[in-house]
C-alpha cells in the first residue's frame, strides 16, 4: 500500500511545480501564504523521502522568489520563511539563518497585535481585518517563529510562539464542542458568523504539534496547551462524516466535503499521537486511515487534488461558506494532502 501512497504523493508534488502562471491557487512563483504552504509541505515530503529533486527545487524556489518578499510584511507572507531553518541546517548557508532571525525580530517587535496581544491577521490582498484573530495565523507565522527559536536557541522566540498558540486557542475554542471557530473580532468580542470552519481547525490541528516539536527543548509546554489540544482533536473526531471526511463547515453535514481541511486534521492526529499530545488509540489510527483512503478518489491521474475550497475570509454567514466559496485546485490543498501522505510514508518506513 505504501507504493500507492508514494505514487500519488509524487504526482501531487509534480503538479505543484509545473508552470501555473497567473493561476492564483496553483502559481508557486510568488511570495505569499499559498505557495508558502506548498513549500512547507514539500519540505515535509523531502524529509520523508530524501528525494534530492525536492530539495533542489526548494533551493531554486527561494533563489528565484525571495526578492518578491521585500514588499510589505504581513502575517500571511511569513509562511514561506518556515522552510529557512531547515535549509540552513541542510546547506550551512548563513543567509537562511540570518534572514530567519531578521523576520523573527519583526514578528516579535513590529507585527500588528490585537488588544489581547495576539498577532493580528494581516494579508497581502488589499483588505484589512482590524483587530481580528484567525486560526490561520498559527500555521502561517507562528510555525516559522517556533522553528527559528529552535534553530538559534532563542527562548524569547519560543515563549512568544507558545503565547500566541495559547491566546489563539483561548479566543477560538468553543467550550461546548471543543472545536475552533474560524475567527474572533476583538473589537466586538465575538466570533462573527461563528462558523466552525474545517480548514481553520486544520491549520491549528496540524500546526500545534509542529510547533511543540520545535520549542519543547527550550521551554516547558504547559498542561493547558496539552488539555486544549486534546479536547480539540477529540471534538474534531466527533464531526468526521461516515465517508471519512469533514464538511467545509464541520457541523453542517449537508455542506460539501472539504479535502484540504480533512487532510490537515488527519496529519494533526498522526503528529499529535507521535508527540504524545493525544493518546495513541486504535480508533484514532483507524480514523486517520479512513481519511487517507477517502482522499484518494479526489486525486486525479495528473496529481490534481480536487475538493479544495478557495481562499476563505471569515464569511458573513455560515451558509455563505457553502454558497459563495467554490472549490478549485490550490497549492495549499496539494500541500496539506502532500503533508499527510509524507507522514504516512515516514511512518511506514
Amino acid at each position: 500500500m505504501n507504493s500507492t501512497y508514494a505514487y500519488h504523493a509524487n504526482k501531487v508534488w509534480q503538479e505543484m511545480i509545473k508552470d501555473h502562471s497567473g493561476e492564483w491557487g496553483m502559481d508557486i512563483h510568488h511570495w505569499d501564504w499559498v505557495p508558502g504552504v506548498g513549500v512547507i509541505a514539500m519540505l515535509e515530503y523531502y524529509e520523508a523521502t530524501l528525494n534530492p529533486e525536492v530539495l533542489a527545487f526548494l533551493q531554486e524556489w527561494v533563489k528565484h522568489n525571495s526578492e518578491k518578499a521585500k514588499g510589505t510584511k504581513v502575517i500571511n507572507s511569513i509562511a514561506p520563511y518556515a522552510i529557512f531553518p531547515a535549509l540552513y541546517r541542510i546547506t550551512d548557508d548563513a543567509w537562511f539563518r540570518d534572514e530567519a532571525s531578521r523576520v523573527a525580530e519583526w514578528l516579535i517587535k513590529d507585527t500588528p497585535r490585537t488588544r489581547e496581544d495576539a498577532f493580528e491577521h494581516t494579508v497581502t490582498e488589499n483588505v484589512a481585518f482590524a483587530e481580528q484573530v484567525w486560526a490561520d495565523t498559527i500555521f502561517m507565522a507562528v510555525l516559522f517563529l517556533a522553528r527559528t527559536a529552535s534553530l538559534v536557541g532563542n527562548k524569547i522566540y519560543a515563549e512568544e510562539a507558545l503565547k500566541q498558540v495559547l491566546i489563539h486557542l483561548r479566543l477560538l475554542q468553543d467550550e461546548e464542542t471543543n472545536v475552533l471557530f474560524h475567527g474572533w473580532n476583538c473589537g466586538s468580542s465575538n466570533h462573527m458568523s461563528a462558523a466552525r470552519w474545517t480548514r481553520a481547525n486544520a491549520w491549528i490541528a496540524a500546526g500545534i504539534p509542529m510547533i511543540v516539536k520545535e520549542i519543547d527543548q527550550l521551554i516547558t509546554i504547559p498542561d493547558e496547551l496539552k488539555d486544549r489540544y486534546g479536547r480539540l482533536m477529540s471534538g474534531l473526531l466527533a464531526y468526521q462524516q461516515e465517508d471519512g471526511l469533514w464538511s467545509t463547515v464541520m457541523d453542517q453535514p449537508h455542506f460539501y466535503r472539504e479535502v484540504s481541511g480533512s487532510a490537515g486534521i488527519a496529519y494533526g492526529l498522526m503528529k499529535g499521537m507521535e508527540l504524545g499530545l493525544i493518546p495513541s488509540l486504535d480508533e484514532t489510527a483507524a480514523a486517520v486511515e479512513q481519511v487517507v483512503t477517502s482522499i484518494m478518489p479526489y486525486i486525479t491521474e495528473e496529481g490534481i487534488v480536487r475538493g479544495v475550497s478557495g481562499g476563505t475570509p471569515v464569511m458573513p454567514t455560515i451558509q455563505a461558506y457553502q454558497d459563495d466559496i467554490s472549490t478549485y485546485p490550490t497549492l495549499y490543498g496539494q500541500g496539506l494532502v502532500l503533508m499527510l501522505f509524507a507522514e504516512v510514508l515516514r511512518e511506514g518506513k
